[in-house]
Protein backbone atom coordinates (compact mmCIF):
# COMPACT_ATOMS: atom_id res chain seq x y z
CA UNK A 1 0.00 0.00 0.00
CA UNK A 2 1.44 3.49 -0.72
CA UNK A 3 0.52 6.45 0.84
CA UNK A 4 1.11 9.95 -1.76
CA UNK A 5 0.46 13.27 0.13
CA UNK A 6 -1.82 15.25 -1.30
CA UNK A 7 -0.52 18.02 -3.49
CA UNK A 8 -2.58 21.24 -4.83
CA UNK A 9 -3.63 20.37 -8.39
CA UNK A 10 -1.68 22.07 -11.10
CA UNK A 11 -2.68 25.65 -12.74
CA UNK A 12 -1.35 24.56 -15.97
CA UNK A 13 -4.16 26.77 -18.03
CA UNK A 14 -2.92 29.64 -16.22
CA UNK A 15 0.60 29.39 -16.15
CA UNK A 16 0.02 28.54 -20.01
CA UNK A 17 -2.34 31.70 -20.57
CA UNK A 18 0.37 34.16 -17.99
CA UNK A 19 3.06 32.90 -20.43
CA UNK A 20 1.32 33.60 -23.58
CA UNK A 21 0.58 36.91 -22.38
CA UNK A 22 4.26 37.68 -22.14
CA UNK A 23 5.79 36.49 -25.35
CA UNK A 24 2.20 38.60 -26.55
CA UNK A 25 3.85 41.84 -24.79
CA UNK A 26 7.63 40.99 -25.69
CA UNK A 27 6.29 41.25 -29.18
CA UNK A 28 4.59 44.05 -28.92
CA UNK A 29 7.46 45.75 -27.21
CA UNK A 30 9.67 45.18 -30.23
CA UNK A 31 7.33 46.11 -33.10
CA UNK A 32 6.81 49.72 -30.77
CA UNK A 33 10.81 50.27 -30.50
CA UNK A 34 11.77 49.42 -34.13
CA UNK A 35 8.69 51.89 -34.75
CA UNK A 36 10.33 54.27 -33.18
CA UNK A 37 13.90 53.89 -34.70
CA UNK A 38 11.77 54.42 -37.98
CA UNK A 39 10.07 57.10 -36.98
CA UNK A 40 13.89 58.40 -35.33
CA UNK A 41 14.87 58.18 -38.72
CA UNK A 42 12.63 60.03 -40.51
CA UNK A 43 12.44 62.73 -38.01
CA UNK A 44 16.31 63.34 -38.50
CA UNK A 45 15.50 63.27 -42.79
CA UNK A 46 12.95 65.97 -42.13
CA UNK A 47 15.22 67.96 -39.88
CA UNK A 48 18.30 67.89 -42.87
CA UNK A 49 15.66 69.03 -45.50
CA UNK A 50 14.56 71.80 -43.91
CA UNK A 51 17.84 72.60 -42.67
CA UNK A 52 18.95 72.89 -45.80
CA UNK A 53 15.55 74.51 -47.12
CA UNK A 54 16.52 77.56 -44.77
CA UNK A 55 19.80 77.59 -45.89
CA UNK A 56 18.97 77.24 -49.94
CA UNK A 57 18.49 80.66 -51.91
CA UNK A 58 15.08 82.14 -52.22
CA UNK A 59 12.53 80.99 -55.35
CA UNK A 60 9.26 82.36 -55.92
CA UNK A 61 6.42 81.59 -53.80
CA UNK A 62 4.40 78.59 -55.27
CA UNK A 63 1.97 79.49 -57.71
CA UNK A 64 -2.19 79.38 -57.33
CA UNK A 65 -1.77 76.05 -59.49
CA UNK A 66 0.75 74.48 -56.80
CA UNK A 67 -1.07 75.09 -53.90
CA UNK A 68 -3.54 72.37 -53.61
CA UNK A 69 0.00 69.85 -53.12
CA UNK A 70 1.70 72.16 -50.51
CA UNK A 71 1.95 70.01 -47.14
CA UNK A 72 3.91 70.62 -44.35
CA UNK A 73 6.34 67.87 -45.18
CA UNK A 74 7.40 68.86 -48.49
CA UNK A 75 7.11 72.65 -48.51
CA UNK A 76 7.32 73.90 -44.59
CA UNK A 77 10.28 76.06 -44.20
CA UNK A 78 11.28 76.34 -48.32
CA UNK A 79 13.11 79.66 -48.72
CA UNK A 80 10.67 81.77 -50.98
CA UNK A 81 9.91 85.14 -52.73
CA UNK A 82 7.11 87.20 -53.18
CA UNK A 83 6.49 90.56 -55.24
CA UNK A 84 3.86 92.85 -54.43
CA UNK A 85 2.61 95.88 -52.56
CA UNK A 86 1.00 95.72 -48.45
CA UNK A 87 -2.60 96.04 -48.01
CA UNK A 88 -1.87 99.07 -45.60
CA UNK A 89 -5.46 98.67 -43.63
CA UNK A 90 -5.23 94.98 -43.39
CA UNK A 91 -3.10 94.56 -40.07
CA UNK A 92 -3.20 91.23 -37.89
CA UNK A 93 -1.83 90.82 -34.60
CA UNK A 94 -1.33 87.05 -33.15
CA UNK A 95 -0.30 86.08 -29.30
CA UNK A 96 3.48 85.35 -29.34
CA UNK A 97 5.82 84.33 -26.89
CA UNK A 98 9.38 84.56 -28.08
CA UNK A 99 13.72 85.19 -27.03
CA UNK A 100 12.41 88.84 -26.59
CA UNK A 101 9.16 88.18 -24.25
CA UNK A 102 5.87 88.31 -24.87
CA UNK A 103 4.21 90.42 -27.63
CA UNK A 104 2.64 89.51 -31.06
CA UNK A 105 3.08 88.91 -34.42
CA UNK A 106 2.54 91.76 -37.10
CA UNK A 107 0.70 90.06 -39.68
CA UNK A 108 -0.40 91.91 -43.20
CA UNK A 109 -2.08 90.50 -46.26
CA UNK A 110 0.43 90.97 -49.81
CA UNK A 111 -1.07 91.90 -52.83
CA UNK A 112 1.30 89.95 -55.09
CA UNK A 113 1.56 91.15 -59.29
CA UNK A 114 -0.78 88.59 -60.31
CA UNK A 115 -3.16 89.67 -58.38
CA UNK A 116 -2.78 86.65 -55.65
CA UNK A 117 -2.90 87.44 -52.07
CA UNK A 118 -0.20 86.24 -49.42
CA UNK A 119 -0.43 86.59 -45.55
CA UNK A 120 2.90 87.86 -44.59
CA UNK A 121 4.42 87.84 -40.93
CA UNK A 122 6.50 90.80 -41.11
CA UNK A 123 7.88 89.88 -37.27
CA UNK A 124 7.82 90.00 -34.00
CA UNK A 125 6.23 93.26 -31.91
CA UNK A 126 6.67 93.67 -28.10
CA UNK A 127 3.77 94.18 -25.63
CA UNK A 128 3.85 97.86 -25.40
CA UNK A 129 5.67 98.69 -28.61
CA UNK A 130 4.72 100.91 -31.40
CA UNK A 131 5.35 98.74 -35.18
CA UNK A 132 6.41 100.66 -38.03
CA UNK A 133 4.24 100.95 -40.88
CA UNK A 134 4.83 98.52 -43.82
CA UNK A 135 7.11 100.19 -46.76
CA UNK A 136 4.90 101.66 -49.84
CA UNK A 137 4.53 100.65 -53.59
CA UNK A 138 6.02 97.65 -54.75
CA UNK A 139 8.23 95.63 -52.74
CA UNK A 140 10.09 92.31 -52.49
CA UNK A 141 9.69 89.82 -49.35
CA UNK A 142 11.94 87.23 -48.46
CA UNK A 143 11.24 84.27 -45.68
CA UNK A 144 9.85 81.16 -45.00
CA UNK A 145 6.69 79.27 -45.65
CA UNK A 146 4.50 78.57 -43.14
CA UNK A 147 1.59 76.32 -43.12
CA UNK A 148 -1.08 77.95 -41.64
CA UNK A 149 -2.04 77.41 -37.88
CA UNK A 150 -6.30 76.68 -37.51
CA UNK A 151 -8.15 77.03 -34.91
CA UNK A 152 -5.84 78.64 -32.24
CA UNK A 153 -2.69 77.88 -29.59
CA UNK A 154 -2.50 76.11 -26.98
CA UNK A 155 -5.76 75.82 -24.41
CA UNK A 156 -7.11 78.98 -26.76
CA UNK A 157 -9.38 79.45 -29.83
CA UNK A 158 -9.18 82.29 -31.97
CA UNK A 159 -12.32 84.97 -31.97
CA UNK A 160 -12.10 86.61 -34.99
CA UNK A 161 -14.67 88.56 -34.59
CA UNK A 162 -12.81 90.52 -31.84
CA UNK A 163 -9.82 90.03 -33.64
CA UNK A 164 -8.41 88.23 -30.91
CA UNK A 165 -5.66 85.72 -32.54
CA UNK A 166 -3.67 83.14 -30.82
CA UNK A 167 -2.56 81.26 -34.39
CA UNK A 168 -1.89 82.01 -37.54
CA UNK A 169 -4.73 80.73 -39.34
CA UNK A 170 -4.37 81.90 -43.06
CA UNK A 171 -8.21 80.71 -43.88
CA UNK A 172 -9.61 82.31 -40.94
CA UNK A 173 -7.74 85.99 -41.16
CA UNK A 174 -8.09 86.24 -44.93
CA UNK A 175 -12.06 85.93 -44.29
CA UNK A 176 -12.02 88.34 -41.44
CA UNK A 177 -9.88 90.81 -43.93
CA UNK A 178 -12.76 90.63 -46.39
CA UNK A 179 -9.89 88.38 -48.70
CA UNK A 180 -11.37 86.82 -51.71
CA UNK A 181 -11.04 82.91 -50.36
CA UNK A 182 -9.95 81.40 -54.03
CA UNK A 183 -6.84 83.94 -54.37
CA UNK A 184 -5.65 83.37 -50.48
CA UNK A 185 -2.17 81.45 -50.73
CA UNK A 186 -2.79 78.54 -48.25
CA UNK A 187 0.69 79.53 -46.34
CA UNK A 188 1.96 82.25 -44.70
CA UNK A 189 5.62 83.79 -44.93
CA UNK A 190 7.47 84.69 -41.90
CA UNK A 191 10.15 87.77 -43.65
CA UNK A 192 13.78 88.24 -43.06
CA UNK A 193 14.99 90.74 -40.78
CA UNK A 194 15.30 93.80 -42.46
CA UNK A 195 19.37 94.68 -42.64
CA UNK A 196 20.17 97.44 -40.24
CA UNK A 197 16.47 97.80 -39.30
CA UNK A 198 16.39 98.71 -35.53
CA UNK A 199 12.84 99.49 -34.86
CA UNK A 200 9.48 96.79 -35.03
CA UNK A 201 8.58 94.64 -35.95
CA UNK A 202 11.86 92.44 -36.09
CA UNK A 203 11.91 90.00 -38.58
CA UNK A 204 13.53 86.63 -38.83
CA UNK A 205 12.63 85.27 -35.68
CA UNK A 206 11.24 81.90 -36.50
CA UNK A 207 12.59 79.23 -34.51
CA UNK A 208 12.91 75.84 -36.17
CA UNK A 209 13.00 73.17 -33.54
CA UNK A 210 11.29 69.69 -33.98
CA UNK A 211 11.15 67.62 -31.00
CA UNK A 212 13.15 64.00 -31.10
CA UNK A 213 12.79 62.06 -28.47
CA UNK A 214 12.65 58.89 -30.78
CA UNK A 215 15.90 56.99 -29.32
CA UNK A 216 14.46 57.53 -25.46
CA UNK A 217 11.18 56.06 -26.80
CA UNK A 218 12.74 53.34 -28.64
CA UNK A 219 14.93 52.12 -25.68
CA UNK A 220 11.97 52.46 -23.25
CA UNK A 221 10.25 49.89 -25.26
CA UNK A 222 12.85 47.51 -25.72
CA UNK A 223 13.79 48.12 -22.12
CA UNK A 224 9.93 46.81 -21.70
CA UNK A 225 11.18 43.56 -23.95
CA UNK A 226 14.02 42.68 -22.06
CA UNK A 227 11.84 42.97 -18.65
CA UNK A 228 9.27 40.70 -20.19
CA UNK A 229 12.07 38.31 -20.97
CA UNK A 230 13.26 38.41 -17.67
CA UNK A 231 9.75 37.66 -16.31
CA UNK A 232 9.61 34.59 -18.93
CA UNK A 233 12.47 33.53 -17.25
CA UNK A 234 11.43 33.94 -13.73
CA UNK A 235 8.11 31.88 -14.73
CA UNK A 236 10.39 29.07 -15.91
CA UNK A 237 12.37 29.29 -13.29
CA UNK A 238 9.39 29.16 -10.63
CA UNK A 239 7.89 26.35 -12.87
CA UNK A 240 10.41 24.33 -12.37
CA UNK A 241 11.33 24.91 -8.90
CA UNK A 242 7.85 24.12 -8.12
CA UNK A 243 7.58 20.45 -10.22
CA UNK A 244 10.77 19.54 -8.73
CA UNK A 245 9.11 20.07 -4.90
CA UNK A 246 6.34 17.92 -5.74
CA UNK A 247 8.90 15.38 -7.08
CA UNK A 248 10.98 15.27 -3.92
CA UNK A 249 7.65 15.63 -1.45
CA UNK A 250 6.07 12.37 -3.20
CA UNK A 251 9.23 10.18 -3.36
CA UNK A 252 9.27 10.96 0.94
CA UNK A 253 5.81 10.67 1.22
CA UNK A 254 5.90 6.96 -0.81
CA UNK A 255 6.02 3.82 2.06
CA UNK A 256 6.29 0.43 1.16
CA UNK A 257 4.69 -1.59 3.86
CA UNK A 258 6.79 -5.23 5.19
CA UNK A 259 5.62 -8.32 4.19
CA UNK A 260 2.59 -10.09 6.47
Amino acid sequence: MTDVAATPPPRARWRVAFAALLVFAFCGFVVLGVWQLQRMAWKHDLIARVDARIHAAAVPAPSRVQWPAITEADHGYRRIRVTGHFLQDRLVRTQAVTELGGGFWLLQPLQADNGDYVLVNRGFVPAGATASRAPQGRVVVEGLLRISEPEGGFLRRNVPEQDRWYSRDVVAIARRQGLPAARVAPFFVDADAEPGFRGWPRGGMTVVKFRDPHLSYALTWFGMALLTLVAVGVLVASERRLRDDRRRHSSRGTHVLPPG
